[in-house]
């Protein structure tokens, strides 16, 4: 066995694993952790940020447009504190992020003497935004921690965790023994159940399909498609789903034809998907309808509404087993085109009242490639992308999930563009998101991640100043915004500047900047913009529904 520190066997025991790049910042309690690195350059690169938020955004970034883990480092206290609001968003998206901590010397654990970068009870404390956290006492426990996390990210529902080593750990040599990296089986649902399933489809006149994220992180979009076509039903898909399906399928549809589509389905399946309306209320169902869940979580089976037949599964090996099994059941069914083209003429209406923000909005889409990946954030567009912004691949969309990160979507994409060096990449915030990160300008020259960036600029926290507008009399308080020339600000990083001011003018810009191939920001003035929320809202019946099966409980 070799005798190295425990930094050594922290960075040995990551590229057993895999692990290519790191988004980090050094630091006292980490020192040794980034000396190992320095030895391994060639082989792990490390990506500096300005301020920690931005490691766990790019590691979230790359690990949901990859499908690889995304690993950032932090100091502790302060350090991790900051990179929360990322581990944040990662837990809602259910993104495979390895966050590493420092700590203080073991000695000092617990006794509140005022360490540098002490916090109480920093495990407990970080639990609230991971799935699993653990640390390491001595350097010789340093390997199975990794290879414990790395099985923590591999199995069951994929969510952020985080590990800490202590600095005198860190420091530490000792004899190390490597644990032998694996991927584990998938898991796989009950056979009656899944039977049961197959039946309930198969007999169904009127099915249904509602995905989420499951499909995208199990990748099982062919599975999907295919058992979508054989029942003839169409898919409804979340903001985490998105790019599930192409938007070009036939069947595909976003979340708000659900209200269309929902009341008329015999046989609701709903796969890899919390099943809730944005809210987040539940999916009023009745009755006579049949609701089969399938999902990894098993805490998820029934948290919402309990369905008649919850299997818990890893999408692919679900749905892969529902396609063998379907077919021995399935019925002849009329056609649906004009129960498809109905919804589809109601979702179109919708869309087209967000004008303007529909028309920017296709203006990206215009100059983006079929294959290019696109991250939105908390903002007008953002809000409209959500459900309108067409998709065509999986892991083409990237968004905040429920948590709603303002500020999240500028370092994230980064976090994109670092693991698909290759692939077009265009970042959409507002005035208000993109200066919580603004500073990463400085990352995207340093490191040549040749990100585009549209900031769309109206001057205030857009959607605060419309309810104190609309809802509150008009009275306006801190919701307006004092903003840079944004085109001189990201000139002034070494990036390009641009501007655009009507949507054609707006693809226009987008595609010579994806021409271009370096960092770009492209400023987009705009005025007030029509409230999302009203448009896309459920009919107010079933809206109650929803409400009163919420305040029920399941």
């Amino acid at each position: 066995m070799p005798r190295l520190t425990g930094g050594q066997a922290l960075v040995q025991a990551l590229k057993r694993e895999g692990v290519e790049v790191v988004f980090g910042l050094p630091g006292v309690q980490l020192d040794w952790a980034f000396d190992a690195l320095y030895d391994e350059r060639d082989s792990i690169r490390v990506i500096h940020t300005r301020h920690e938020q931005g490691t766990s955004y790019m590691a979230d970034g790359y690990a949901r447009s990859t499908g690889k883990v995304g690993v950032c480092f932090v100091v502790p206290g302060p350090g991790l504190l900051n990179a929360a609001a990322g581990l944040s968003t990662a837990y809602a998206t259910n993104s495979r992020v390895l966050c590493i901590a420092g700590q203080i010397p073991t000695h000092h654990l617990g006794k509140g003497r005022g360490a540098l970068h002490e916090i109480k009870n920093q495990l407990e404390t970080i639990d609230a935004v991971t799935k699993w956290a653990g640390r390491a006492m001595t350097a010789a426990d340093v390997p199975q921690l990794v290879r414990e996390a790395f099985h923590e990210l591999h199995t069951g529902r994929p969510r952020p965790v985080e590990i800490e080593v202590p600095v005198d750990v860190l420091m530490a040599e000792s004899e190390i023994e490597f644990q032998e990296p694996g991927m584990p089986a998938r898991a796989e649902g009950d056979p009656d159940l899944l039977e049961r399933a197959a039946q309930a489809l198969g007999n169904s006149a009127r099915p249904l399909i509602f995905v989420g994220g499951g499909i995208i992180s199990s990748e099982a979009a062919s599975e999907l498609q295919e058992l979508a076509e054989v029942l003839g039903a169409p898919v409804i898909v979340s903001q985490n789903g998105r790019g599930a399906l192409s938007d070009r399928h036939p069947l595909v549809l976003p979340s708000i034809a659900a209200y269309e589509l929902l009341p008329n389905a015999d046989v609701i399946l709903a796969v890899g998907t919390r099943f809730v309306m944005p809210g987040p209320n539940p999916y009023p169902v009745d009755d006579e309808q049949t609701v089969i869940h399938i999902d990894i979580d098993e805490t998820e089976i029934g948290r919402n509404a309990k369905p008649d037949i919850g299997i818990v599964s890893d999408a692919q090996t679900a749905l892969a087993d529902l396609i063998r099994r379907v077919p021995r059941h399935n019925r002849s069914r009329d056609s649906r085109d004009d129960e498809m083209a109905a919804a589809r003429a109601i979702v179109r209406s919708k869309l087209d009242a967000m004008s303007p923000v529909s028309e920017y909005a296709n203006a990206i889409r215009a100059a983006l490639p079929d294959d290019g990946i696109f991250v939105t954030e908390v903002t007008q567009v953002g809000y409209y992308s959500n459900q309108g912004f067409p998709v065509y691949t999986p892991r083409g969309y990237i968004g905040a999930g429920y948590q709603g990160t303002l500020g999240f979507g500028f370092n994230t994409a980064l976090g994109v563009k670092v693991g698909n060096p290759d692939r077009p990449v265009v970042a959409i915030s507002g005035d208000g998101g993109f200066m919580y990160g603004s500073q990463e300008l400085s990352t995207a020259v340093n490191y040549g991640i040749n990100l585009v960036t549209v900031v769309f600029n109206d001057g205030a926290y857009g959607n605060v100043r419309r309810i104190q507008d609309t809802s509150f009399n008009h009275r306006l308080i801190a919701s307006d915004l004092h903003n840079p020339d944004f085109v001189a600000f990201a000139e002034a990083f070494g990036a390009q500047g641009r501007r655009a001011t009507t949507p054609a003018e707006l693809t226009k810009q987008v595609g010579e900047a994806l021409k271009a191939n370096a960092p770009a920001l492209i400023e987009v003035p705009l005025g007030v913009m029509p409230n999302p929320f009203a448009v896309f809202a459920p009919p107010p019946e079933m809206m109650e529904r929803a409400m009163a099966l919420a305040k029920q409980g399941p």
